[in-house]
């Protein structure tokens, strides 16, 4: 009986089916839990609390305003899943690597959210009604993945989404629909007809939910799928599917029809590196861009730093089988030096691709953006926007925003020597060696504009820059900066166009108000010139002041904005959700999404940060993920559907 409970207990902890089997056998799953179950959970004699403090005090304790490294109290609000996943495949590898099995269990405990026996009755309760739960694939999509289209636009019209921008200034809640282990929502869904595809990624599940009531058409148990989904046809004759990728680097494609598995495929060039943009179809083949990991593994001193490249692969849609792969550079050489603990160095690394690329089927293009170096040498696709051949995947050109941002997370922001810097760690070897230290990645997906006998490349830097480039000679056409940017900063996860002009968001949390360009900016992209801009403020008023983590300094807008015909709809990290007017910047409603929410399918729901996934549309509905515990944010669990008042 004992034992019986334990096992229960632990399957309830890391969420039945979440946790991949080869942590299992691993040894993370079940045996030894009876010593940390007899304490008190988080309490000063539990056996997870030494641990913490000896490896993740030191970061998370106290981080600074805009810090990656989430406080606390952000990793109290966390699953054990999310924790689990961070420190064995994660951003937190690194750390998790010098741990033991029992060590991780807990800290694991230590740190993570109680959660309850939430088993699989969220979806069973809330199955919708037989009428209900035909998936009709005969209508055209809303969007095809992240991007709405294979521009990049995140552009619709009053027929895709199902509502006009008059009608979005003036929205309701329909319904919301509560993920159990979640703490956030990374990413978006797509929609057909009636219905809504959702990866809920921390909860272990891809879903088919009813556009109209969020009652679950069907439910696939997922390996914690983390990219935004694509939508297209698993070849010429092949079903039509929903892609995305999962927590162990794996493309799954999912028949969009009945839910099931149609195949899996692992399209890295290098196994341990993540999937984190997502996939886009490009006729009867999908491109895959892929990221790297070493940017957190150097934050240990013993690792040989730093070997992880970014790249782009193109996948046969049938099968998943790769047909060519770009890299960002090539293979990492040792340097013939060693770090101040006498560990071997390698380079180039890095330039990840963590964005979702663009298409230009008739011109058979690829586009994508890069981020940063994580060691020497310097190379010329990192912070950069790249253009590559779709038949060939040879390189065409690359514009670098930014030379010499060779960065790793063992690295200070901005300068080695400057006053309350902290001093490079062990493997940011090259602090005084000409790098920037910077991390202004590409943040957003290059977005294809065509218009007036010019066709241009825009793109969104974490350094606050917006830049137009040539399509097909990638040369600078023009570019402007709002704010100085930081590593989370400037523009973070996207852009989006009316055609006309292009809206580009500023996270800026915690920038001193002298430099803090947090907000929405339009440029008018024949011209370059700025047609509006909104400078955000933050509202801590009333209970806003307790339930969104640090309401005074994160209030800026990360997610990418959506155009919906006419009116820009844009989320921010206090969970606010704006609409402005396209062509004036006017500001027409606010809506509140953080707060607990009534949900339909009876799981205690909270909205917190819109972050990473923006809002996207169809069948006459809005949708909104709002939650992102990442980086001191607030969190979520909460898909929010409105619709425009009758």
């Amino acid at each position: 009986m004992v034992m019986g409970k334990r096992m229960r207990l632990w399957k309830q902890v890391l969420g039945a089916g979440a946790v991949s089997g080869a942590l299992l056998i691993a040894g993370f799953g079940l045996g030894g839990l009876g010593r940390a179950e007899a304490q008190a959970t988080g309490g000063p004699d539990d056996p997870g609390k030494p641990v913490y403090d000896q490896f993740c005090a030191a970061c998370h304790n106290a981080p600074p305003a805009g810090d990656r490294a989430p406080p606390v109290a952000s990793l109290r609000k966390m699953s054990a899943q999310t924790i689990m996943a961070a420190l064995t495949t994660g951003v937190m590898k690194p750390i998790g690597d010098g741990l033991d099995r029992r060590q991780i269990r807990d800290v694991v405990q230590y740190l993570a959210a109680p959660e309850g026996a939430t088993g699989t009755a969220w979806i069973d309760d809330n199955r919708c009604a037989a009428d209900k739960a035909t998936v009709d694939l005969s209508a055209a999509p809303a969007q095809v993945g992240f991007g709405v289209d294979t521009d990049n636009s995140r552009r619709m019209t009053a027929a895709q989404a199902g509502f006009t921008g008059k009608q979005a200034a003036d929205l309701e809640v329909a319904w919301t629909f509560a993920m159990p282990r979640t703490s956030g929502l990374r990413g978006q869904g797509v929609v057909v007809g009636s219905t809504l595809f959702f990866p809920a990624g921390q909860a272990g599940y891809m879903l088919a939910l009813d556009t109209k009531t969020g009652c679950v058409k069907w439910a696939t148990p997922a390996n914690g799928l983390r990219t935004s989904l694509a939508y297209g046809r698993l070849g010429k004759n092949g079903p039509w599917a929903v892609v995305g990728g999962d927590s162990d680097g794996e493309l799954v494609a999912f028949d969009a029809r009945t839910g099931a598995v149609a195949w899996k495929a692992d399209p890295r060039h290098d196994k341990t590196v993540p999937l984190s943009g997502s996939p886009v179809f490009a006729g009867d083949r999908i491109v895959v861009p892929i990221s790297a990991i070493d940017v957190g593994n150097a934050m240990r001193p013993t690792f040989e730093c730093c070997k992880a490249h970014g790249a782009v692969a193109l996948v046969d849609a049938k099968d998943g089988k790769v047909l060519w792969t770009w890299h960002t550079m090539p293979e990492a050489q040792p340097l013939g030096r060693k770090n101040s603990q006498g560990v071997e160095m390698y380079g180039p690394s890095g330039a990840p691709i963590w964005s979702s690329p663009s298409v230009d089927l008739k011109a058979g293009v690829v586009y994508t953006a890069t981020g940063e170096n994580t060691s020497p040498p310097a190379t010329g696709t990192s912070d950069a926007l790249v253009a590559i051949d779709l038949a060939t995947g040879k390189q065409k050109w690359a514009f670098q925003a930014l030379a010499n941002d060779v960065w790793n997370m063992s690295c200070p922001i901005g300068s080695a020597s400057g006053p309350g810097q902290r001093k490079p760690g062990p493997n940011c070897f090259f602090a005084e060696e000409g790098s920037v230290l910077r991390d202004h990645d590409f943040g957003g997906g290059p977005v294809i504009w065509k218009g007036k006998g010019k066709s241009l490349i825009l793109g969104g830097q974490k350094s606050g820059d917006v830049w137009a480039v040539d399509a097909k000679t990638g040369k600078q056409v023009w570019h402007h900066q709002f704010g100085k940017g930081t590593a989370l900063g400037g523009v973070h996860w996207g852009i989006a166009t009316d055609g006309v002009r292009v809206f580009a968001p500023i996270s800026d949390p915690g920038v001193p108000p002298a430099d803090n360009a947090a907000g929405l900016y339009a440029i008018d992209i024949a011209s370059g010139k700025v047609a509006w801009s909104w400078k955000a403020t933050p509202d801590c008023t009333g209970e806003r002041r307790t339930r969104v983590a640090g309401c005074d300094i994160r209030y800026g807008v990360s997610a990418p904005p959506l155009v919906v015909d006419g009116a820009v709809i844009a989320g921010s990290l206090d969970g606010r959700l704006h609409v402005f007017d396209a062509a004036t910047g006017k500001r027409l409603a606010t809506h509140d999404t953080s707060g607990s929410f009534e949900t339909v399918n009876r799981l205690a729901g909270k909205g917190g940060s819109i972050d990473a996934a923006g809002p996207f549309a169809g069948d006459g509905m809005l949708f909104v993920p709002s939650g992102y515990v990442q980086f001191g944010q607030t969190a979520g669990n909460v898909l929010v559907a409105y619709r425009p008042k009758r």
